[in-house]
């Protein structure tokens, strides 16, 4: 069986940002990375490059900036009041803390992912470039197994586990995320505009080292109204 529109793909991947650089993000045998080929939900070129291969096809390729996360734009580094990330007046030192990396939604119901770089007195400020943003990405890539897509899969657009549908960007993976959750294969484009943000506060979301898979493609077109962290309150 081969690569192609509709298949679940399930493939090991290192990544680095330099040609024979470090590998600064991987999967695992017990960890991989499984979607369902051909419906955008991975980087254009990563789809292109795994396409027509087989189960056991290793393949090594070279992103650019401009096919990856584009060039980083210190125009969607912004400054949130800090009261949105606060819970009766206090702040929520669960999730806000510098490094840590946070969903946000506008009164659009546009999603992003925002990480915090400073707080203080009145205000957190936040950077919502993707961390491989301006970066080459070196992918080394081998196919772990190919499956038909359910009729499910197929109408709701992306991979079911064990029976259940996992509703969420990019579907269900079979990974704590842990190291270096943004993972370099979705989504770039975000479109950062004017607007208050809000911190919609949730434990659901475990952020440890970040949590956007670099091979993801995440076309959120965000425009102005205010953005919520979408974070539950710890109450």
């Amino acid at each position: 069986m081969k690569i192609e529109k509709n298949k679940v793909v399930a493939v090991n991947y290192a990544l680095r940002t330099e040609e024979n650089g470090p590998i600064v993000e991987q999967t695992k045998d017990d960890r991989l990375l499984e979607f369902l080929f051909g419906r955008g939900m991975m980087l254009q070129k990563f789809e292109d490059n795994l396409n027509g291969k087989s189960e056991g096809d290793k393949v090594s390729f070279h992103l650019t900036p401009e096919e990856g996360y584009g060039e980083y734009n210190k125009d969607i580094i912004v400054d949130i009041p800090r009261r949105v990330f606060e819970v009766d007046g206090v702040l929520n030192e669960k999730i806000c803390f510098v490094g840590n990396h946070i969903p946000m939604q506008d009164n659009k119901g546009n999603h992003m992912i925002g990480k915090i770089l400073e707080i203080s007195a009145d205000s957190v400020k936040m950077d919502f470039n993707h961390d491989m943003a301006g970066k080459d990405l070196y992918f080394e890539v081998e196919v772990k197994s190919i499956r038909e897509a359910t009729e499910e899969e197929i109408e709701h657009g992306h991979v079911h586990h064990d029976g259940h549908c996992c509703h969420g960007e990019g579907g269900c993976h079979h990974h704590d995320h842990e190291e270096g959750e943004h993972h370099c294969c979705h989504g770039k484009d975000h479109k950062h505009e004017d607007g208050e943000h809000h911190c919609c506060h949730g434990e659901d979301h475990d952020h440890e080292d970040g949590e956007h898979h670099c091979c993801h493609d995440k076309d959120h077109d965000h425009e102005d109204g205010e953005h919520h962290c979408c974070h539950k309150n710890d109450k």
